[in-house]
């Protein structure tokens, strides 16, 4: 039996327990824990096969009863000691992507976030469009493209608006690639079609939180959006950190959403507060360039799964839906670099070099901590990703 050496401070102690998919040399990916800096292989150390699948998502239909069962075995296990061939290093097992993605939806929800881009976009105009603080703006984007951490990021192709603004659009490579610092939630029980799905019954739905670095040409982008919202722009990848952060996990960090007003509408009520107090780090090439804060964020994962599924949408087991960008109302605190150049205008210095977008070969790496329940703080791994050139460029 072992006895895995937690060291104090490690973000991914008792309190943690994240889960993932690894696979060792010349094995089948199969579902395992992060304790410290090992990897647990559940389905050797609990003997159960739901365990020895490809994806979270056999384990995640089974339930909160299921997900408390196996959480609290995991930390006896942990503590009395594991079975020797159920232990990996985390450097040397390969991370797949944690869970099959049913659907992806991205939200809208930070106001800041969203007045910058008015402001960017329209500035002789109101920078929040007059729904905005009505409902969790989103939209429906592409799940065959949602990617694991690591996976190279290929500059897309498109069209873009025309440089004068008059004539026909240009093509080719997106000149203006940008990143949108997030956090996902995934699905572990579905909602049937033509039900609603409330905002209590957020933590009975949802199995956990996730890393999202959802990657925008912005070019592309600004001249397809109208009238029907993004689509090429956003489709090409959207990356996950490898690891799913289970939501008892996160209960020291629940904290009220900011003030919403007007009040939401009913079925947007909260009686319990789903705002998290989620520190997040971006990193450019090596060097820290922000520091968003998902407390900051105005509607919370429970709202947001209760206005997606408010008209009857049903969701599955592996439905994946991301925050939108996270940003706090400090220039270190923006979530994306439209925001933090303000689209291109005000350049932020980079290893010495002055930036604005994405170059090839640039490297972006998002890291996120919050408080755990026994007083210190819990990891949401990174999620990385490096820009390769588009395709015969």
């Amino acid at each position: 039996m072992a006895v895995i050496d937690i060291p104090e401070g490690s973000l991914f102690g008792l309190a943690n327990l994240p889960y993932g998919v690894f696979s060792t040399p010349g094995t089948a990916p199969r579902v395992g824990v992060r304790v410290a800096d090992s990897v647990v292989d559940l389905a050797v150390a609990l003997g159960d096969e739901v365990f020895a699948r490809p994806a979270l998502n056999a384990f995640m239909a089974q339930g909160p009863e299921r997900w408390a069962q196996v959480r609290e075995r995991i930390a006896e296990l942990v503590s009395a000691g594991v079975p020797d061939a159920a232990v990996h290093p985390v450097g040397e097992v390969r991370l797949h992507l944690p869970v099959e993605v049913a659907d992806y939806v991205d939200f809208y929800a930070s106001e800041h976030h969203a007045t910058n881009l008015g402001r960017i976009f329209r500035p002789d105009a109101a920078p929040l469009l007059p729904n905005w603080k009505h409902l969790p703006v989103g939209y429906h984007g592409r799940a065959g493209t949602v990617v694991v951490s690591g996976t190279d990021i290929v500059r897309p192709l498109g069209q873009r608006r025309p440089a004068d603004g008059a004539g026909g659009p240009g093509f080719g490579p997106s000149r203006k690639l940008d990143i949108e610092a997030e956090l996902g939630f995934v699905v572990g029980v579905g909602s049937p079609l033509g039900t609603q799905v409330t905002c209590e019954e957020f933590p009975e739905r949802v199995f956990g939180a996730v890393l999202v670095n959802d990657w925008s040409a912005r070019d592309i982008q600004a001249w397809e959006y109208a009238p029907l919202g993004p689509f090429l722009g956003k489709s090409f990848a959207t990356s996950v950190a490898p690891w799913v952060v289970p939501l008892p996990a996160l209960a020291a960090a629940r904290v009220n959403t900011p003030v919403q007003d007007p009040e939401p509408l009913p079925y947007l009520r909260e009686h319990q507060p789903w705002g998290l107090d989620v520190d997040l780090s971006v990193g450019w090439n090596g060097q820290e360039v922000a520091r968003p804060p998902y407390r900051q964020m105005y509607w919370s994962p429970a709202q947001m799964l209760a206005h997606m599924t408010v008209n009857g949408a049903a969701t599955r087991t592996g439905d994946l839906y991301a925050s939108g960008t996270i940003s706090g109302p400090e220039r270190d605190q923006r979530g994306a670099f439209i925001e933090l150049t303000w689209d291109g205008r005000e350049p932020v210095t980079v290893n010495g070099n002055e930036r604005t977008f994405l170059l090839d070969g640039d490297e972006v790496a998002i890291s996120a901590t919050a408080p755990g329940t026994g007083g210190g703080r819990i990891g949401f791994g990174e999620v990385r990703g490096r820009i390769v050139p588009a395709p015969g460029r």
